[in-house]
């Protein structure tokens, strides 16, 4: 994007760490005013110099409503917060599902909602679902965060044209496994007895060690800036776990390959 002596405003959900953290960073050094989001600015315990951290619960549409408002005119919106959460599929409860669907898709594409008009007006702009891998390659035991994953993919998919003529690109990147200590805070439903419990500590204890042995935050923010200052912006992007090479076999294999490739890297059958 070109422009403002800083570059712009914009507004990074999930600032507080991971991910979210490196994206702010790095556009705070390329000159962007860049305001981060986390449920308790206060309580972020190693803030990024540069970012002025604003109040959000996803959960919460009056949040989101007063986030977007203290943020202003955003000429960036990169929507990474979220839950990652994994469980067998019949043992998920209700509420949760619902609860990582208001997090990973309805909070992002209410507040996209609330800040497009303006980008749409000024006629620039730059919107970034960070995604998943694992919406491309879905893995057992992961069905919910998969959903909500392949969700705001094509929410962002199918928007981009309707904002394109304006000078407005919507854009996916989607990352593999990342080192960011995201195995400790992930929500997990799966009972002590029950019959799936074999295979699914089989394939934590292999997404566990991938995430461990992944690419830093770093290295995703760099491929979201990327997305962010293309003059035209491709619908999707990937990045880690081998991504060119993984979906070039995705191409070219039948899709019952691909999902046992995927199941074989995670010690399923």
């Amino acid at each position: 994007m070109s422009g403002v002596g800083t570059r712009g405003t914009a507004l990074v959900t999930g600032a507080s760490s991971g991910i979210g953290a490196a994206v702010a960073a790095a556009l705070v050094r390329r000159g962007y005013r860049v305001y981060g989001t986390s449920r308790n600015p206060e309580k972020v315990n190693l803030p990024v110099p540069g970012v002025t951290y604003l109040a959000l619960d996803l959960a919460d549409e009056s949040s989101v409503e007063a986030c977007a408002a203290a943020a202003g005119d955003v000429d960036v919106l990169v929507n990474n917060a979220g839950e990652s959460q994994s469980g067998p599929f019949e043992e998920l409860p209700m509420d949760a599902v619902k609860r990582l669907f208001q997090l990973n898709v309805f909070g992002a594409v209410r507040l996209s909602q609330l800040l497009l008009p303006g980008m749409r007006q000024r006629r620039r702009g730059r919107v970034v679902m960070v995604g998943s891998m694992l919406a491309s390659f879905p893995l057992a035991y992961r069905s919910s965060y998969v959903a909500s994953k392949a969700a705001i993919k094509g929410f962002a998919s199918a928007a981009r044209r309707e904002y394109t003529p304006y000078g407005v690109g919507i854009t996916t990147v989607e990352p593999g496994a990342i080192a960011t200590g995201i195995s400790e805070r992930r929500t997990q439903y799966v009972g002590l007895h029950s019959p799936f419990r074999s295979a699914y500590d089989t394939m934590i204890s292999a997404l566990n060690s991938n995430e461990a042995h992944g690419i830093s935050a770093e290295r995703v923010a760099a491929r979201i800036v990327t997305a962010i200052e293309a003059p035209r912006p491709r619908p999707f992007y990937a990045v880690g776990s081998n991504a060119p090479v993984a979906f070039a076999l995705r191409r070219l294999l039948p899709r019952g390959a691909s999902e046992r490739m995927v199941a074989r890297r995670h010690g399923l059958r």
